[in-house]
């Protein structure tokens, strides 16, 4: 594994408003690191409670999606749940379907085909939701670039509400409503909503005209699923929802999640590397529905069965995403590194033409594209790096495209295949430019250098009060400086990982270095190292130890 660039993040100075709080300055550390600047955020982000949620109807357009939903609700409309096909898409649409059978609603599911239909809102699926008589079509993280299929819509006699949280374009979807609190014109005060905390919003703002808000609670965990899997930061409003949500699988875990996780210990972690990647697998080699089917069954029979199906597509997927991020990585390397990477897999499936720009921007630290090459048309997968906001990269480019968009640092489009060497020419260039000065290796944020006895007693404990971690919230990583090598071997398959026990001073921890197996003759003592604390719970036992992320020789 290559080593990275350690940035120690700015100490809180002397006199800082935080360091009055009482805590300790390791606390108080990490919590300037998160951006707090104030005594008084300190108690509310600890406690993650509703004082970090917001009024619905402060969302656009909300008032008026509301009302037409009563309308139908009212009428007996038949309503369909338009999703999309990753975790965030998945949850939003089986939080708004068993959200609105509290009022006995016909509202039917439609997650549209990875490879078949492609993400947002597609004609043909509007005619065919026309067919079976839909009047209403409400969209879940997806929809705010659909114009044109809004249009169609309207022409079918079908309104259309959107709920989405990606980046609007400068023209918005001639839609009914459209609930997106990332719109200019937005008042809402907290733009990083999921796709399902928007959906769930929504549900929150029907659930109030009623009185029924208590039964959030049971969709409350479809919000954590979605917002950690989408990796939307763990921040505001979503530490509420996720903390929340996280409350719920742990006591009330769904039967289709309890086939693979025993309740009572899931933490967000849970859900980045063990839930997300099961779910998504169903879409990137077949279709979504099996893992919609997963969050929303009530038969044991069929949980075992979309269990082991899942198990085993994701297997596959793992082989098949090997594989393919083998071969782009030689097309790179071939190629020369640039400040952009852009590569095709064509032999591979196109579900997971993502999955493989993200081990490229991880292994290069720049922003990657992986292309499926169509005669006419060819799509893209775009993963990108802090210092490159690739949605805003594409939107300069967005006369080249039939469809695109994204966030900052993961984003699609569709293209005319000949329009791909001008898409390259600019993307490159824009690259070039915003690029020039950055060193292209990947960074560590670090929140404080400590010593190894620093983190002994109930330290752990304290930092857990942070949690949940995640995108906008890690795990607070520490530096250590001088530490001897007790011991080290490799373990694991071919071994790649490393197993050590650190000592400074008088301290011994035991720690880990996953993928660092390569590495194992660098191992020369004293080092410096880079980690993050975890507890390894093995057989029934809890042990806390290191997770090294990075080391170097001691200086």
């Amino acid at each position: 594994m290559n080593h990275k660039r350690w940035h120690i993040l700015p100490s809180v100075l002397s006199g800082h408003p935080l360091g009055k709080s009482g805590l300790s300055p390791l606390i108080v550390q990490i919590l300037f690191n998160r951006g707090l600047a104030e005594p008084s955020q300190i108690e509310p982000f600890l406690k993650a409670d509703r004082r970090l949620s917001f009024d619905p109807f402060l969302l656009p357009d909300m008032e008026v999606a509301v009302t037409r939903i009563y309308r139908a609700m009212l009428a007996g409309e038949k309503i369909a749940i338009y999703g999309d096909f990753d975790v965030d898409g998945i949850t939003s649409t089986a939080l708004l379907v068993q959200g609105l059978s509290t009022f006995n609603v016909k509202a039917i599911p439609y997650i549209p085909h990875r490879l078949n239909e492609g993400h947002g809102l597609k004609i043909a699926a509007l005619e065919t939701l026309h067919n079976e008589g839909v009047g209403l079509i409400i969209t879940t993280d997806c929809g705010i670039t659909g114009i044109n299929p809004v249009k169609k819509a309207h022409r079918l006699g079908i309104d259309v509400i959107i709920t989405d949280h990606h980046t609007p374009t400068e023209e918005l979807p001639p839609a009914l409503a459209v609930v997106n609190p990332k719109r200019i014109d937005s008042h809402y005060p907290f733009i990083e909503l999921a796709g399902v905390g928007v959906a769930y919003k929504l549900l929150q703002a029907i659930l109030m005209g009623v009185s029924k808000e208590q039964q959030l609670s049971e969709v409350i965990d479809m919000v954590a699923l979605g917002t950690v899997a989408d990796m939307t930061p763990l921040l505001g409003e979503n530490r509420y929802l996720v903390k929340e949500g996280l409350q719920r699988m742990n006591t009330s875990l769904r039967l289709g999640l309890s086939e693979r996780l025993p309740a009572g210990n899931l933490t967000a972690e849970n859900i980045t590397w063990v839930i997300a990647p099961r779910l998504t697998t169903a879409s990137r080699l077949d279709h979504a529905l099996p893992s919609y089917e997963l969050l929303t069954t009530d038969s044991r029979e069929k949980a075992e069965e979309l269990t082991r199906w899942l198990e085993q597509k994701n297997t596959e997927r793992q082989q098949m995403t090997s594989q393919a991020a083998s071969t782009a990585k030689e097309k790179v390397l071939a190629e020369g590194l640039q400040p952009l990477l852009m590569v095709s897999i064509d032999n591979f499936s196109a579900g997971i033409s993502g999955l493989v720009a993200n081990k490229l921007t991880e292994e290069f630290y720049r922003p990657s594209v992986v292309i499926r090459t169509g005669k006419k048309v060819s799509t893209g997968s775009c993963r990108s790096i802090p210092e490159f906001n690739i949605i805003n990269a594409l939107t300069q480019c967005h006369d080249l495209f039939l469809e695109y968009g994204g966030h900052a640092g993961a984003a699609g489009f569709m293209i005319l295949s000949h329009n791909l060497p001008h898409l390259y020419e600019r993307l490159l260039k824009l690259a070039d430019t915003q690029l020039a000065s950055v060193d292209l290796r990947p960074k560590i944020d670090i929140d404080a250098e400590v010593s190894l006895r620093d983190l002994a007693g109930d330290a752990y404990r304290t930092i857990q009060q942070l949690a949940p971690f995640g995108q906008g919230n890690p795990a607070p990583t520490f530096l250590s400086r001088n530490v001897k090598v007790v011991s080290s071997r490799t373990m694991g398959n071919n071994g790649g990982h490393l197993r050590l026990k650190l000592q400074q001073d008088n301290t011994t921890w035991d720690a880990v270095a996953f993928g660092f197996g390569d590495n194992h003759s660098e191992l020369s003592s004293p080092l410096d190292i880079v980690y993050s604390l975890e507890l390894d719970q093995w057989n029934g036992k809890s042990t806390l130890r290191l997770n090294l992320l990075d080391f170097a020789k001691a200086t």
